[in-house]
């Protein structure tokens, strides 16, 4: 493989800069919001909010100027005027930086990637909006793919030698590069030299285009010996499950919905790749696959109807079910339009396919909207069965069934974690939106402000699951503090001297970070004495020097703090919302000294998270961290 010679770059990188000024402002910018991103990332939420709001809307800005570009230039529009459309285009999708916040609305990161979809269908045809330019329309898309394939594969080659360099500079000289050096490496080749080296070959003589007639040996060998033995592998298997289905008369499994979008996907790409030679007399046989392969379509349509029908009657509309809906009425459609259509014209795939993503990101029939209501819908019914519907609003409730209850902190999730916070606000009296702002400046059990989208979300899903009164139906997928039921009790305790080590009187120290299991095993060897620290199982610990032996139980330990929990009382933090009671603890309550032949071993605990059953003698641990203090006798 060779790369361009630099003149030849120079050269490109000026033609792209003057016919493409908006797609690499936007692919500047989209990099400069990425390398903030990585910069920021579990540092600081808010901003790095604001980083995902920026890299989505260049990108998205990226896309539809290109669309943009590609429309003016194939309707011969001058300069000047061609720089107000694209100035448009611009200023309309930066109103999107606006509707986008994926740190409270979890569906904006759904809507980023569907107007993503939407934008790139839009480049394949925005060239060739008229109606006789189907064959300038394949030429076009099959080279934009390859150029794509090609400039991956420069930017990964490109990359793969940079960052080799990078890591041999570490290991030879010592430079001090991070791991975030590697990504941010990754970004700039892929926001820039990556844009450059694509743009520069989109093509820009569509009406050439139009009357090229050639086709890649390659591309016919790879659609009639992979594509389309693929596609009728499917079709067997389906045929086979659906005979399977009337003769056992059972409802059909929720996987045939992927088989039966794979058998299309593969089916349709393969006949997207051989349309321009089916009308050669030798190619008489991609005729026949065609009307084949719509015909077997229809019956497995009625199959995937059948399957969603099955899904969405028991547990309504999510989004997912939603886009296998719309697909399923694509298909259908597509496979009507090519069954019945004398003149099969290719852009309407891309075309329908666009419009249909648009519908489904924005408005009442969006996949967002179905889907909200339908859960909505549902956790409605649930309350009025339960008796905890008043006057419009939901209530406390104070007996429901198991299945119910879990079916209801399930629907919270949903509604939760795939919208605002705010959507439940018709059927809660207490302002929701107050609570929200409070939930995200909630600082967390070590008195940091939560750094992610998560974090924050969970706190939200713990107070509306309580509000409730559902906590018991909440699983492990929320923490909560059950001390009123015959659960498990958790506790917090702190070192007060975290953060700081006092080491007058020993000779050395040796910090242990992750001693919850069994294969945190670490050797050392120092001032000639071989050193092992093992756990044995998880909380008893193991710790030998030369021929010398300790062992340290710290289930014993926090075992004897709780039977006398009186004494830590005195200790205890102020309470945070639901987490488990903290303390901060003097030194001697978590530390424990145990003598050997030749040595004094002081083992300090610095951080313990655990669990304790009601008799308060069995114990769970969940984190802890401390370290060896150890002197040599004399």
């Amino acid at each position: 493989m060779t790369f361009p010679s630099l003149k030849n770059l120079q050269q490109s990188l000026y033609r792209v800069l003057k016919r493409f000024p908006f797609e690499m402002l936007f692919a500047f910018i989209a990099t400069l919001a990425s390398i903030a991103y990585i910069e920021l990332e579990s540092l600081n939420y808010l901003k790095e909010s604001w980083c995902k709001r920026v890299l989505m809307t260049a990108v998205l800005g990226l896309v539809i100027s290109l669309a943009t570009t590609l429309f003016c230039e194939s309707r011969s529009i001058k300069t000047p005027q061609k720089f107000i459309y694209n100035l448009i285009a611009a200023l309309l999708t930066a109103l999107l930086f606006f509707a986008f916040d994926p740190l409270v609305n979890a569906a904006d990161v759904v809507r980023f990637f569907l107007l993503a979809l939407a934008g790139h269908l839009l480049v394949a045809f925005a060239a060739f909006t008229k109606l006789d330019a189907i064959q300038g329309f394949w030429q076009f898309n099959k080279t934009l793919f390859l150029h794509f394939l090609t400039s991956m594969l420069y930017s990964a080659a490109l990359y793969a030698g940079i960052a080799a360099a990078i890591g041999a500079m570490n290991l030879l000289f010592g430079v001090d590069f991070k791991h975030d050096t590697f990504y941010i490496l990754w970004v700039c080749i892929t926001g820039i030299f990556n844009t450059v080296f694509f743009l520069s070959g989109v093509p820009d003589d569509f009406s050439k285009l139009n009357q090229d007639f050639s086709y890649p040996k390659g591309l016919k060998i790879f659609t009639q010996y992979v594509l389309i033995p693929l596609a009728t592998l499917y079709v067997v298997i389906l045929l086979a499950y659906e005979i399977k289905i009337l003769i056992q008369w059972r409802l059909p499994k929720g996987l045939v919905s992927n088989l039966i979008l794979g058998y299309a996907v593969f089916g349709i790409l393969s006949l997207l790749l051989i349309f321009p030679i089916r009308e050669k007399a030798e190619n008489k046989w991609i005729k026949t696959f065609a009307r084949t392969f719509y015909f077997l379509m229809l019956p497995l349509l009625l199959l995937l109807f059948i399957a969603l029908g099955t899904r969405i009657s028991l547990y309504g509309f999510t989004e997912p079910r939603y886009f296998l809906t719309l697909l399923a009425c694509w298909l259908l459609f597509i496979t009507f339009y090519f069954l019945l259509s004398k003149k099969q014209n290719i852009k309407v795939i891309p075309i329908s396919l666009c419009l249909l993503t648009l519908l489904s990101i924005y408005g009442p029939q969006s996949a967002f909207s179905v889907s909200t209501y339908s859960q909505k819908t549902i956790l409605l019914r649930i309350f009025k069965d339960n008796h905890a519907f008043e006057n419009g609003k939901f209530v406390r409730i104070n007996k429901i069934s198991k299945e119910n209850g879990e079916k209801a902190v399930a629907t919270l999730e949903y509604l939760v974690s795939h919208n605002n916070f705010e959507v439940l606000q018709p059927y809660v009296t207490q302002n929701l939106k107050t609570v929200s702002d409070s939930l995200s400046k909630a600082k967390d059990s070590y008195g940091h402000l939560r750094t992610s989208r998560y974090e924050v979300q969970d706190q939200k899903m713990r107070w509306i699951i309580s509000y409730f009164g559902l906590k018991k139906f909440s699983g492990q997928r929320f923490y909560f503090d059950h001390a009123d039921q015959d659960e498990q009790k958790h506790y917090i305790l702190n070192n007060i001297k975290q953060g700081i080590t006092v080491v007058n009187g020993y000779d050395f120290i040796i910090d242990q970070t992750n001693i919850n299991y069994n294969d945190a095993n670490s050797h050392y060897i120092i001032d000639k004495i071989s050193i092992e620290t093992a756990v044995k199982k998880p909380g008893i610990l193991q710790i030998r020097l030369a021929d010398d032996i300790a062992i340290f139980n710290i289930n014993e330990l926090t075992g004897d703090l709780i039977k006398q929990e009186s004494k830590l009382k005195p200790y205890l933090q102020k309470p945070d919302g639901d987490n488990p009671p903290q303390y901060i603890l003097p030194s001697a309550f978590l530390s424990f000294t145990k003598n050997t032949k030749n040595f004094t071993i002081t083992f300090e605990i610095k951080t313990i998270e655990f669990s304790i059953d009601k008799s308060k003698k069995n114990v769970e641990l969940n984190y802890t961290t401390g370290i060896y203090l150890i002197k040599k006798k004399k």
